[in-house]
């Protein structure tokens, strides 16, 4: 099975540089690794202590960024590697303060493993809720190195549990300990006789009630707003657009509306802008004097829509038409209700929210407008759906202390006093 394993990274990296000159994310993926064993042996000083902290891309790592921040501020003289196998989370967070080196992941072999862990040395490694690499989960645990996978979440149609798993589930067995979201995925990983599993919870929750205590005002927004009824649509594909755009559109309904798309490439914002025939106005050229005449603002930028859903009185969720929703938890945690399309059913807080009446789920335009229509004009029934979902992410919050406090057991030398 190692040799499959083995055939089937070659072809997809192959794959990767054949797409390369017709594929920007390709190109970055390449260019991203061109170099790296130089720079990593010329960036780290063998001297340090390190824990390397690994991440597929921007959504794993905003879930693991409670747990990097708090060990940081458990651990000061522990310096922090943090690497990426996407560019959609490199390339955003390359310059991210919170962490002393940044870099994207060699391709998995046993050269590359090998090499990369000789010259990083971990003292500590944590994985970040999907992520199984054969050749470096081996090569740590030929070394003794201690490596965790935390917010983890399983499934009973995955590989693992599947009657031809059984090879996948040794790389579950290179842990030294895995953090599951939930008590059924620890149950699942019980039928495999996978043993030294905790129910820690979701660290999402930790980061998100942490932004919601503090978070960044945006006076552009305040002018818009003007304490009218504000739809939030966060993270939306063209599908979501469409939809929303159609009731901007038709609506006679007061209501403003912020949308951030996922894809922000000036085609993309062009296409949105052109689609809605209602005053709109893109951020970028938004000031606190022209937002007041505005019924639509399109965030152009990056990084800001988290702060955007204080000013919400609704949120709208995108991806539930394609892939699978985006983080309904940075729109839940300030108390206003979310909702979303049907791909959601992976998503074990969009279900329980559902279940709570906290959320809501919608297949159509027709399902969208009844269920805006109803929020707008039923004041009970948002100000109750709201109040759920912000109680449920307090509920749910802990995650990163019960992993934090699991895992300094590990360390050579744990900070005093934790």
């Amino acid at each position: 099975m190692p040799a499959i394993y083995y055939i089937i990274i070659k072809l997809y990296y192959f794959s990767i540089h054949i797409a390369s000159p017709f594929n920007k994310k390709a190109q970055l993926w390449i260019r991203g690794r061109e170099g790296i064993f130089e720079d990593l042996q010329k960036s780290l000083n063998r001297k340090d202590r390190i824990a390397w902290f690994h991440c597929a891309s921007l959504g794993e790592f905003e879930q693991g960024r409670p747990v990097i921040e708090k060990f940081r501020e458990q651990y000061p003289d522990i310096r922090i590697l943090l690497t990426f196998f996407s560019p959609s989370g490199y390339e955003i967070r390359k310059n991210y303060s919170g962490v002393d080196h940044i870099f994207y992941l060699p391709p998995d072999s046993p050269r590359n493993s090998k090499r990369f862990i000789d010259i990083v040395d971990p003292e500590v490694v944590y994985f970040i809720k999907y992520e199984y690499w054969y050749y470096y989960l081996k090569r740590l645990k030929m070394l003794n190195v201690p490596v965790f996978l935390i917010s983890a979440i399983f499934r009973k149609d995955q590989i693992f549990f599947r009657w031809y798993g059984s090879w996948y589930c040794k790389l579950l067995k290179y842990f030294s300990h895995l953090f599951v979201q939930n008590e059924s995925s620890k149950e699942l990983l019980d039928t495999i006789r996978i043993k030294n599993v905790t129910v820690s919870g979701d660290t999402r929750f930790d980061r998100v009630a942490s932004s919601a205590a503090e978070p960044v005002r945006v006076p552009v927004a305040e002018s818009f707003i003007k304490d009218k009824m504000t739809l939030i649509a966060g993270s939306t594909w063209n599908k979501d657009e469409e939809i929303i755009t159609e009731y901007i559109n038709k609506t006679d309904n007061d209501i403003r509306f912020i949308i951030a798309p996922h894809e922000i490439s000036k085609d993309n914002i062009n296409r949105l802008h052109k689609s809605i025939k209602r005053p709109c106005l893109l951020f970028s050229e938004a000031e606190k004097d022209n937002v007041r005449e505005a019924q639509v603002i399109i965030i152009d930028n990056i990084g800001m829509l988290s702060s955007l859903y204080q000013y919400g009185s609704i949120a709208y969720i995108g991806g539930g038409f394609g892939k699978g929703i985006h983080n309904i938890l940075e729109a839940a945690c300030f108390g206003i209700p979310v909702f979303f399309g049907p791909i959601h059913d992976k998503f074990n807080e969009a279900c329980e929210l559902i279940s709570k009446k906290g959320a809501f789920c919608i297949r159509n335009y027709n399902e969208f407008k009844d269920l805006l229509d109803r929020l707008l004009k039923d004041d009970l029934l948002l100000k109750e759906s709201g109040k759920t979902a912000g109680e449920y992410v307090q509920k749910n919050v802990g995650a990163t202390d019960i992993i934090l406090k699991k895992t300094i057991k590990y360390l050579n030398h744990p900070a005093s006093g934790t």
